[in-house]
């Protein structure tokens, strides 16, 4: 038997199996309105037919401001949700799980997408806006944000609240929450770039407060049959900053908010800091925050079935994120299960005459 390719439950829905598309930015939208194209469906639409258990957006906006670039996906309106809704319904009719994840950039909003030739904020001019922040502190190379005030954040927890309603009645099965890479709600929980002296900043829980807010907002919203994971930086990956003990105690809090799972990653939040890169490099982390009441997914460097397959069997995950593998081959989990030994029944009809090769006689 193989750990990876064991169905998962959560609440009202099951993974086929354990090996799963992260969250990866496109920067394609074409006319600048957050409505995803058909780049989106094709992208997406690709992995679930290539047999992975769960399909996930790339990081899709609840507001307009809240975008990475002018070029992301949002899902702060109608028309978005309309466009969204064939492509979470060919996911699910491939038979993946249809996930979305919401998002605000915050300080690291209005950027240039990677292959602009340009680098930090997209000015008014051109398209830009100025990011908010929880303080005026500027990400390095980036614009200073406006800092927000107290009054404007039930607006944002209203945001992912009903940019959920529209995600659900779009046909996505699971939400998840940013709370990591340093985008908006990271920034509320570093002590880095959250440095407020009201009810949101200061001590870890009201660091957490947004989030927690935002998760109960969200559980609200879909009921109690949608599963909501959230999405960590676990570190820093410099003293004084985030680390994986706050992300386990906040993971804690999130459960109790409403949260399913904790799809865990690491840094983004400050330049100029030493990141272990290397293979499988941000799984101790999962590890760290893993219990039997707190499921993790691990990211990061993972490219190998049996890497996979032993991240899940040795219980230092419940479910594993691919993503640059998965931009290399779509095709990655049918791949990895015929690596494995492991027969899977979800094999297009169209593409069975290609099999991919099983294990080797040796």
């Amino acid at each position: 038997m193989s750990a990876l390719f064991t169905p998962m439950t959560l609440r009202s829905v099951t993974a086929r199996n354990r090996l799963w598309v992260a969250p990866m930015c496109q920067y394609s939208v074409e006319l600048e309105d957050g409505v995803p194209t058909t780049w989106h469906a094709t992208h997406l639409g690709s992995f679930a037919v290539g047999g992975a258990g769960l399909v996930m957006t790339e990081a899709t906006a609840v507001t307009p401001d809240g975008r990475i670039s002018p070029q992301d996906t949002g899902i702060w309106n109608d028309a978005q949700r309309d466009a969204w809704a064939p492509i979470a319904a060919f996911i699910r009719a491939q038979g993946a799980i249809a996930a979305i994840q919401l998002a605000h950039a915050g300080r690291k909003a209005s950027t240039w997408r990677p292959w602009s030739g340009e680098h930090g904020t997209v000015p008014a001019s051109a398209g830009g806006w100025q990011p908010v922040a929880p303080s005026a502190v500027a990400f390095e190379g980036y614009a200073t944000p406006r800092e927000l005030d107290a009054s404007e954040l039930p607006d944002i927890v209203a945001a992912f609240a009903s940019a959920a309603r529209r995600a659900i009645d779009a046909g996505f099965e699971l939400l998840e929450v940013h709370a990591a890479h340093g985008y908006l709600l990271h920034q509320f929980l570093s002590p880095l770039s959250n440095l407020r002296d009201d009810e949101y900043g200061g001590s870890l829980e009201n660091r957490a407060r947004l989030v927690l807010e935002i998760v109960r907002a969200v559980r609200a919203e879909v009921g109690e049959d949608v599963p909501i994971f959230v999405r960590f930086s676990a570190t820093d990956w410099t003293d004084g900053g985030w680390n994986k003990e706050d992300t386990k105690t906040v993971a804690r809090w999130a459960v109790e908010a409403g949260a399913d799972l904790f799809d865990i990653s690491s840094g983004g939040l400050v330049n100029g800091v030493t990141i272990p890169v290397g293979k499988g490099y941000q799984v101790p982390l999962a590890a760290h925050v893993h219990e039997p009441d707190l499921p993790v997914s691990a990211v990061g460097m993972i490219t190998e079935a049996q890497h996979a397959e032993e991240i899940v069997a040795t219980g230092e995950a419940d479910a594993v994120m691919v993503a640059r593998e998965m931009l290399r081959d779509p095709h990655f989990a049918l791949r990895a299960a015929a690596e494995l030994g492991v027969t899977v029944d979800y094999v297009p009809k169209q593409y069975l005459r290609a099999p991919y090769p099983g294990p080797s006689a040796s």
